[in-house]
This record gives C-alpha cells, sequence and structure tokens, in this order.
C-alpha cells in the first residue's frame, strides 16, 4: 500500500429535514387540526481512530465526503429520521487541521477514539408545533437547518516506539527489515527511503517475549529543516516516537560530523525533537578493520557523550544487545504513561 501522510478533504454534515403542514380531517372524528411532525437531524461527519492503517492513501482519491439529509416530518404528527452519519476511519497519529492547514482541531492518538468534525442541521418544526390556544390551525412549516461544510488537513504523524534517524544510506533500512518483518526499499545510493516504514520488534522468546513498534524515517541531510533534500515533511513523524535509534554510517570519513549534521537538525526543526531520549550506534562495521572502528566509535563517544553501540545490520553483530538496550528505553519511557493512566 503507498504511503501518504497529508490529504485535503471537504466534508459537509447533512440538512435538517423540513416540517411537515399537515391537518387531520376524518369523517366521524369529532377532533382533527394541525398534525405535521417535524423534520429529522441531518447526518454527522465523524472521525474514528482505528488499528490497521498506517498511511492516509484512502483519501487521494476520494475527498468529498456527505453525510445524509434528515428525512421530512409527516403526517399524523410523525417525524423524521436522522440522517446517516459519515465515518472517515483514520489511522492511529492522524492530525485534523482547519483550511488554514494550521490551527490544529482533533488529535487522534488513541484507538476507537471519534470526534465529531461536523454537526448535522436540526430538523424543522412541524405546523403542530406551532398549535396554541389562540393559534388553533397554524399553517407554518419551519425547513431544515443547514448542515457545517468544511475543508480540512489531514497531517500523519506515525507514532511508534523507537525512531531510526541518520544520514541517508546510514543502513536505518536494512536495519528495520532484519529485525522486523517489514520490507522496505534497499538500494546503495541516497534517498532510497522516500516514505517512513513502520516494523514490529520482537525482543526474546516463548512467554518473555516484548515487542515495540520501530519507524524507519527517511534520511535528514543539512538544511533538512529548511526544506532541503526531503524537507521538514518526515520530521513531523519523529515528533510521535517515545525515543531515537541514531545510526551512523562507519564507513564514511567523517562520523562526528554525520552525527553533528542530524542533531543539528533535530535541533533546529523544534518539537523537543533534540530533546528525546537517544541512544547512538555505529552501523556497517563488517566493512571495517577492528582498528578503524575502534577511532570512530571513541571519537563518537567523546563528541555526544554517550555509550556507542557497535554494530551491523547486515551480519547482526551486536544487534541483540542492542535490542535489548531499545526494550529497556522504551519500558522505562511507557513506564510514565501506565502511571498517568
Amino acid at each position: 500500500m503507498k504511503f501518504l501522510d497529508q490529504a485535503k478533504i471537504y466534508v459537509r454534515s447533512g440538512n435538517g429535514g423540513a416540517g411537515c403542514a399537515g391537518f387531520r380531517r376524518e369523517k366521524f372524528i369529532e377532533f382533527g387540526g394541525p398534525d405535521g411532525g417535524d423534520g429529522g437531524r441531518g447526518g454527522d461527519v465523524i472521525a474514528e481512530c482505528v488499528d490497521g492503517l498506517n498511511t492516509l492513501i484512502d483519501y487521494r482519491y476520494a475527498q468529498h465526503f456527505k453525510a445524509e439529509t434528515g428525512h421530512h416530518g409527516m403526517g399524523s404528527q410523525r417525524t423524521g429520521g436522522k440522517g446517516k452519519d459519515i465515518v472517515l476511519r483514520l489511522p492511529r497519529g492522524t492530525q485534523i487541521f482547519a483550511e488554514d492547514n494550521e490551527t490544529l482541531l482533533f488529535d487522534m492518538t488513541e484507538i476507537g477514539q471519534r470526534v465529531i468534525i461536523a454537526k448535522g442541521g436540526d430538523g424543522g418544526y412541524g405546523n403542530l408545533h406551532y398549535k396554541t390556544s389562540t393559534n388553533r390551525a397554524p399553517r407554518r412549516a419551519d425547513p431544515g437547518w443547514p448542515g457545517e461544510e468544511l475543508a480540512l488537513w489531514l497531517r500523519l504523524k506515525l507514532i511508534a516506539d523507537i525512531g531510526l534517524v541518520g544520514l541517508p544510506n546510514a543502513g536505518k533500512s536494512t536495519f528495520l527489515s532484519t529485525n522486523t518483518n517489514a520490507r522496505p526499499k534497499i538500494a546503495d545510493y541516497p534517498f532510497t527511503t522516500l516514505h517512513p516504514g513502520l516494523g514490529v520488534v520482537k525482543v526474546g522468546d516463548g512467554s518473555d517475549a516484548r515487542e515495540f513498534v520501530m519507524a524507519d524515517i527517511p534520511g535528514l541531510i543539512e538544511g533538512a529543516h529548511e526544506g532541503a533534500g526531503l524537507g521538514t515533511r518526515f520530521l513531523g513523524h519523529v515528533e510521535r516516537c517515545r525515543a531515537l535509534l541514531h545510526l551512523v554510517d562507519g564507513t564514511q570519513d567523517d562520523v562526528v560530523d554525520a552525527y553533528r549534521t542530524v542533531r543539528r537538525e533535530l535541533k533546529a526543526y523544534g518539537g523537543n525533537l533534540a530533546r528525546k531520549k537517544e541512544i547512538l550506534a555505529l552501523n556497517k562495521t563488517d566493512a571495517m578493520t577492528p582498528e578503524d572502528i575502534e577511532a570512530k566509535r571513541a571519537a563518537l563517544a567523546r563528541t555526544s557523550r554517550k555509550t556507542v553501540h557497535v554494530i551491523s545490520a547486515v551480519s547482526r553483530q551486536g544487534v541483540q544487545p542492542l535490542l535489548h538496550e531499545l526494550m529497556k528505553l522504551v519500558e522505562k519511557q511507557r513506564a510514565p504513561s501506565r502511571e498517568a493512566a
């Protein structure tokens, strides 16, 4: 399924049904008079957060959504039925913005969450509603109230436990493919990954196995926060990650500069990205000499002031200890959420 993380849609709730101007007049029945019922309420436009979706591709080809108009009132004091609602199924992490694409209206972060985007119009009154002691035969019946019409932007920010960040060709897609069932495109040239990918990492065996979700964020380059390369579009996905795994390509000449470049972009983008917990790993060590590995590991450790994991995503050398470290970090980040709940 093609990945799409932004879409513009147009929604309209249903108009209210019209009231009925009716009169009862039957032979041998003493009490007649007005008996027109009220119109029914128009249908709502509802957004629902559902499981099993991680793209907005459904809203690429269908962009207009209209709820049903309320049913009209009828004689014999019958009220019209409510119009059918229309439900937009959205993946977890979808934000709903107003037409200006800046005003946040709703943030869909929990499975099962439902919000009314546009309320249906109220039904009009029938003439029975206007019957009084002095107005015995009213002929007034109101039309239904119009529904709401909105242009909205949907913007998806993937929610994952761990976000994979690094320069292009740092080995992020390879790491994701060897540790999950995800199958991203992998090639030996920059910007192979054009769309974020999700995978579930399983740590341990049997009943003790634990899982966390990992997101492969397309490569960042210098100036990404200003629109260079793939721009800021995918930096937004990093906002929803609990923590980061920063992969550095060990085969390049200056690993320190590569590390600093990504850190600068995270800090310049804002959104507290630079403050997220980060685990640093030197990748592609299967193509390096032991001396080169140690020199670059030490240089990264001095610059970052963090423990540098030495791994190879291809040969899986050093990967299992790294996954256990990531699992510990994820569980630590999940703990405050459970306590708040």
